[in-house]
């Protein structure tokens, strides 16, 4: 189980480690949980560590996100160095979270390293997770990036889209940023509108999801079909269509907030016949 903590553990307490290097996570392929890392990877491969921040514990082990230099050569038959997407789906949704933070907060350091005001070095805070300016005392902490993601539905239909960016064949729910000034509720119409041009209603909360991509907050919703016709945004989305729940494309896994709208939409349509 994964217990997040800011208050670093004593020195000299075994600690477990999420590696990157040029952002990118450091797996280890021959363990279960490869992007755990042992003390001695590091010591054992002469690695550089450029940044650390402590994460929290894994079943009460210290973890610790480790940056590495780039120049290193890592070993290729031990180690696969690639994105956070290949955990999706692979490792418990536990460890998933525990290597998000671990992507984010490496990220955050690195895109704060200077005053966007003054333009002064940040200093890294000892007392809690923040970045300081000591010349116009400008505080920037971890940023997170609220995002809504919705089931749109029509009873036994599901709206489901393909983004540009989306792999051929893969559809998903709707999603989007919230904007300044912006409620949860607004937001989640205007975005449905804009995407595929449809009104909905009876919005209904499901849950959230950190998603490290690379830093935002999901809030899961389910809501319904009122009016229009689905007509797409060509910038954003490829194609979307009303799909029966018992005819579906290929969908997003489990682990992602919205393969769990979809399975629980499913579920309680199968449970009601």
């Amino acid at each position: 189980m994964f217990r997040p903590d800011n208050e670093p553990p004593p020195e000299g307490i075994p600690r477990l480690l999420v590696v990157f290097q040029r952002g990118k996570l450091v797996s280890d392929m021959r363990s279960t949980m490869p992007c755990l890392l042992q003390e001695e990877a590091v010591r054992l491969g002469g690695w550089d560590v450029r940044r650390s921040h402590f994460v929290g514990y894994w079943e009460e082990q210290p973890c610790f996100a480790l940056e590495i230099d780039e120049a290193h050569e890592l070993e290729p038959d031990t180690y696969q160095v690639g994105s956070l997407w290949h955990l999706v789906g692979r490792v418990d949704e536990q460890l998933f979270a525990l290597a998000g933070r671990a992507a984010q907060l490496l990220d955050w350091e690195r895109d704060h390293q200077f005053c966007g005001r003054c333009g002064e070095r940040m200093q890294a805070d000892t007392r809690e997770r923040a970045m300081r300016c000591a010349r116009c005392s400008v505080t920037c902490y971890p940023r997170i990036a609220p995002c809504v993601i919705v089931l749109v539905t029509r009873g036994e239909e599901l709206l489901l889209a393909r983004g540009r960016n989306h792999p051929q064949g893969m559809y998903s729910t709707l999603a989007g940023f919230i904007e300044a000034g912006e409620s949860v509720e607004e937001c989640l119409i205007r975005e449905v509108k804009e995407e595929v041009g449809v009104t909905v209603g009876n919005l209904k909360y499901f849950q959230s999801q950190s998603w490290p991509f690379p830093n935002q907050l999901m809030l899961g919703f389910f809501a319904e079909y009122e009016s229009g016709d689905i007509v797409c945004d060509p910038s954003e989305i490829a194609e979307a269509d009303w799909f029966h729940f018992r005819d579906l494309p290929r969908v997003p896994p489990p682990a992602s907030v919205a393969g769990q709208l979809i399975g629980h939409y499913i579920n309680t349509l199968v449970k009601a016949e």
